[in-house]
């Protein structure tokens, strides 16, 4: 390595430098890579410029030939030692540049590295410049001249200096200062506070940076000011604190400016936090004052107010002739009740500052008035009680903002001030603007929400039973309860469907999910149940179809997103399908992947049919079977969805046992046995969606029904026909004997024509009366309509004409028709 010697003070072991003299940019500095024996390797732009000496020249040539003072081998030596152990080196170094001039060179040494096997070292520096002296003059107009405020105070926190910045920036002469505390000069700039932190700072030696503080100035007595300082002790020779000074800028503008990003940032975050439109809109209002303004007013258009579709007020589009209607959604002011308001929180508005209108609106653009003439004739026409309200109060300034988000004017908000003097100016309007703007998205998503959330109610109520009607068969009672009890909307569902022969369907279910999508998919399969059971399908069968169909729903929408094969199951549910009869009291029941059912008898006994499972709805392929059992009138078969017996524990052992011994109670009405039952199982709102459906039994007795085996021959029918109208006299419906006649003529005739095994009339007197005439066929009969020439034909079509209602329905053994008749009216 080339030989290298130090000024006095720097040693092999210096630190480098500190300072703005010791900052080196890699890009300016004179750069070299040096062997291990001190042969120059490489040589950059900012060496040739420094010591003058081209690449070419260098380059190969030993670097012995720079230094500038005789070498030394021992300190080279060292240095190349402590750069080999990986810690490097600096110091200043006197070199020749290649006319002759010597010049001194901060210079750096690498730690060794290798290039190739190599050993290197990459030297880098820049010239000492000479430092330059400042006249006592020119310091003394520096100081006088300087855009810092800076002052000299004493042990006692006197003023003993100060600049004319600084007596500027107070509007109190120098003079008045001189002598005096900042507290019996400034009174009005918190001067207290700022001497205690002068006072720590004389005691400590500690100084204190960027201290900020806001207060009144003699030079703007109308407008508060921010103010930066820094506090520093003035020591003598031996170290002793003889005073402080500090330094001072108005930091007014900075300030303002952070306060209103803050302003702006904390209102996004504290406006908005429900999804409801009034109180959005009073959230605005609140967060204002008296953060900006003294008073504010947020005033929405009609159709956002009742969630409707502003759509005549979109961006560009003119609005009707008459002007939009606005409502009062929300206002604040510092006094209390808000006496400046002209209409209250409801009441229609329809103020714009003159000489504007409301068709403003449509522009987008704020409105600044920074100084209201109340006097003048553009407030007092037409509005001389606002006028009036203008004058009493004070208010002498405002920004109108119009409200939009999304192309879509939703209403305007107006800032007004009295008790604070200072008028908004343009710096105002951009923070009014954007806290505006952050709250009129939050509107725009509670009347989106709000709009849609009732048309997912509307969907809701239309697809669950608006009445349960269990005839006479069951007295029916149910509950249900949305997971979200403010959104409302679930997938559970329930129903009871009256079937043929006085028997009554019940049926409940469960669609995974929440909100209007499942709410949908549950209307579907509440429409497909019914359809399913109008045709008298066994439980198992039916949900064997239904199965099938949540299947293709689920096929379809994979189809159409396009997002999975199509034996994925998108759609999900469970469901649980029962079927009793009041005349045999057998309820058949069968289920898939829902919660059985809870039963309890007269006596009070409670329990849980061990059902076959059976799988959810929607995999496919796999089998469903059915249960049938006996229920003593009077008993309470109770359906209901896991949510129900899941809990806060999600134990739904624990939670079934819980709803028997809920259910049990029999000194409560159905309906409240019912309500009781959800509010003691459920006290507070839960993850998921819960229905109930409540049914106690009720048995046909013997006086209702009457059956008879009729022999398979046709001189039969007229001896059939007689007796069913004598049985009819019984009942007191003899008004019905003629119509009944033609029905059990025609049923049976067509029974003995088609079938050759046992035929059977059965008579129920319900609410309606039914006659079911049964046999050994499988063939279902078919409504034709005969012509003229035809012989026959025409046995169904009187059936249906006679009869409110009629259809076939299949048993073990056959079939069964059976047509139903109004009761006549009392």
């Amino acid at each position: 390595m080339a030989a290298a010697s130090e000024e006095p003070g720097a040693g092999s072991g210096a630190a480098p430098a500190t300072g703005p003299q010791a900052s080196f940019a890699a890009s300016n500095d004179a750069t070299a890579v040096l062997s291990g024996d001190g042969t120059v390797i490489g040589w950059t732009r900012g060496a040739e410029d420094l010591l003058g000496y081209p690449a070419d020249e260098m380059t190969g040539r030993s670097a012995a030939v720079l230094p500038a003072v005789p070498p030394d081998p021992i300190r080279t030596a060292a240095i190349a030692e402590r750069c080999r152990a990986g810690t490097g080196w600096s110091g200043l170094i006197p070199l020749r540049r290649r006319d002759g001039r010597r010049i001194d060179v901060e210079l750096r040494v690498s730690a060794s590295f290798l290039i190739g096997e190599r050993e290197s070292f990459l030297v880098s520096g820049r010239e000492r410049k000479p430092q330059w002296t400042m006249r006592q003059s020119v310091l003394e107009g520096f100081l006088t001249r300087s855009p810092v405020g800076m002052a000299v105070m004493d042990t006692d926190l006197r003023y003993i200096w100060l600049n004319d910045t600084l007596e500027r920036l107070g509007g109190v002469p120098r003079d008045e200062r001189l002598g005096h505390r900042m507290s019996e000069v400034l009174p009005g700039l918190r001067a207290e506070r700022i001497e205690e932190v002068m006072r720590g700072v004389v005691e400590t030696g500690v100084p204190v940076n960027d201290y900020e503080y806001r207060g009144w100035s003699w030079a703007d007595p109308h407008r508060p000011h921010a103010y930066s300082a820094s506090f520093f002790p003035l020591v003598d020779g031996d170290g002793t604190v003889i005073g402080v000074s500090y330094l001072v800028l108005d930091v007014t503008d900075r300030w303002n400016a952070r306060r209103l990003l803050s302003l702006v940032n904390e209102g996004g975050a504290r406006i908005g936090s429900t999804l409801d439109v009034m109180r959005t809109a009073q959230e605005l209002a609140d967060f204002a004052v008296p953060r900006f303004a003294d008073l504010v007013f947020v005033d929405l258009l009609e159709p956002v107010v009742s969630t409707g579709d502003p759509g005549a007020w979109r961006s560009g589009a003119p609005g009707p002739e008459a002007g939009p209607l606005l409502r009062r959604a929300g206002m604040r002011s510092v006094r209390e009740g808000c006496p400046e308001a002209v209409a209250g929180i409801g009441e229609r508005v329809d103020f714009a500052a003159p000489p504007h209108d409301l068709s403003f609106l449509a522009d987008g653009e704020p409105v600044l008035i920074p100084v209201i003439a109340p006097e003048s004739r553009l407030w007092d026409v037409g509005r001389p009680t606002r006028a009036a309200k203008i004058r009493e109060f004070g208010l002498h300034s405002l920004i109108c903002v119009p409200m939009r988000a999304r192309d879509t004017v939703l209403g305007l908000t107006t800032f007004l001030r009295s008790r604070n003097q200072v008028s908004f100016e343009e710096e105002d309007v951009a923070p009014a603007r954007e806290l505006v703007a952050r709250a009129a998205v939050s509107l725009d998503n509670a009347r989106r929400y709000t709009r849609e959330h009732t048309a997912a109610l509307t969907l809701q109520h239309s697809l669950l039973p608006h009445t349960l009607r269990g005839g006479t068969a069951l007295e029916v009672a149910s509950s249900y309860l949305p997971a979200d009890a403010k959104d409302g909307v679930g997938g559970d569902w329930f129903d009871v469907i009256p079937l043929s022969g006085a028997r009554v369907g019940l049926v409940i279910g469960d669609v995974v999910g929440h909100g209007i999508g499942a709410a949908a998919t549950m209307g579907r399969l509440r429409t497909a149940v019914q359809t399913l059971a109008d045709m008298d399908l066994a439980p198992d069968e039916l949900l064997a179809r239904l199965d099938d169909l949540v299947l293709t729903l689920s096929q379809e929408e994979s189809a159409g997103l396009a997002a999975a094969p199509a034996s994925t199951t998108v759609l999900g549910a469970t469901c649980l399908y029962a079927v009793y009869d009041p005349v045999t009291r057998r309820c058949a029941m069968a289920r898939a992947g829902h919660p059985p059912p809870v039963i309890v008898t007269p006596d009070g006994e409670v329990s849980f049919p061990e059902l076959p499972a059976g799988p959810p709805l929607g995999l496919g392929g796999l089998p469903f079977e059915a249960m049938e059992m006996e229920l003593p009138e009077g008993s309470l078969l109770g359906l209901y969805t896991d949510g129900l017996i899941a809990g806060s524990d999600r134990d739904v052992e624990l939670g079934m046992s819980r709803l028997g011994r809920a259910v049990a109670r029999r000194d409560l009405p159905l309906d409240t046995l019912c309500s009781t039952t959800v509010e003691q199982l459920l006290p507070v709102p839960q993850p998921d969606d819960i229905a109930l459906l409540l049914a106690r039994t009720h048995a046909l007795s013997s006086d209702q029904v009457v059956s008879w085996d009729v022999p398979c021959e046709p001189s039969a029918v007229a001896g059939t026909r007689a007796r069913a109208a004598r049985q009819l006299e019984t009942w007191g419906l003899g008004e019905l004997a003629m119509t009944t006649e033609l029905i059990v003529s025609e049923l049976v005739t067509n029974a003995i024509r088609y079938t050759s095994g046992p035929v059977r009339l059965r008579l129920l007197r319900q609410s309606v009366l039914i006659c079911e005439v049964s046999d050994s066929g499988s063939t279902s009969p078919r409504l034709r309509h005969a012509r003229t020439t035809d012989e026959g034909g025409r046995g169904l079509f009187l059936v249906a004409q006679l009869s409110r209602r009629w259809g076939t329905r299949y048993a073990a053994h056959g079939k069964i028709i059976w047509a139903e008749q109004s009761l006549p009216e009392d």
